[in-house]
């Protein structure tokens, strides 16, 4: 198969059954909708979702410029949110690392990187040559990073049409599909123990620091798991 091949297998692999695209699609539904609301114009909407590609720090970004945050804040707010991709990238780019390919297609693939994306290729790599892996890569990327453009155009022209309560539906149907991918692959001690942990710190953190809950709540879990995954191998 060609390079172009793989890359068409990738942008095609949105279509599986499991695929995140709708999950992903919904989710950038009510940012569109949300960034109009708080006063987007169409422009600032699309390329926000062009630009940034994170839900999350699209989040913290509508929230901090709706209260009128400063632009260093806004931006200081955004780079520390998207710092949780950070352990996805050092546990994925070096399963693509091939000598064969140009160190451009890897530059330009960080931009792609998203829980959407990365649930896919750790799924399939195994599937692929490694000389190839890059190319998958970046057509998985370009699939769900156009899905994520279309759905913040369609939620900033329906918006009038989305009560609050159903833009947040909306938001969180992403992660709770990553939570349930989350799941169905704890498959060792590490996993199973900071999703399961996590989930039940998260909410008692929330009785002592509502602001602080998700952050210590995930820490104290991470940690547990990372000890209890070296206890047990």
């Amino acid at each position: 198969m060609r390079k172009s091949g793989y890359f068409l297998k990738g942008l095609y692999s949105v279509r599986s059954v499991d695929s995140p695209a709708i999950a992903l699609g919904c989710s950038f539904l009510a940012i569109g909708a949300l960034l109009k609301n708080i006063g987007f114009n169409f422009q600032q909407s699309f390329f926000s979702t062009f630009f940034t590609y994170a839900l999350p720090g699209q989040l913290v970004m509508a929230e901090s410029f709706l209260v009128g945050a400063s632009l260093v804040n806004i931006f200081i707010g955004v780079w520390l949110v998207n710092a949780r991709l950070f352990p996805m990238a050092v546990s994925m780019f070096p399963l693509l690392k091939s000598k064969k390919q140009p160190k451009w297609k890897y530059y330009i693939s960080c931009h792609f990187l998203a829980v959407s994306s990365w649930l896919i290729m750790k799924k399939d790599y195994r599937k692929i040559n490694l000389d190839n892996r890059i190319d998958f890569w970046m057509g998985i990327g370009t699939a769900t990073w156009s899905i994520a453009i279309f759905s913040t155009i369609l939620g900033y022209l329906v918006s009038d049409y989305l009560s609050k309560d159903m833009m947040i539906g909306l938001a969180i149907v992403n992660p709770i599909y990553f939570f349930c991918m989350l799941l169905g692959t704890m498959k060792n001690i590490a996993i199973g123990t900071s999703v399961i942990l996590g989930t039940i710190l998260g909410p008692l953190f929330y009785l002592v620091s509502p602001e602080w809950c998700i952050l210590y709540g995930g820490v104290a879990a991470g940690i547990v798991a990372f000890f209890a995954g070296e206890i047990n191998d």
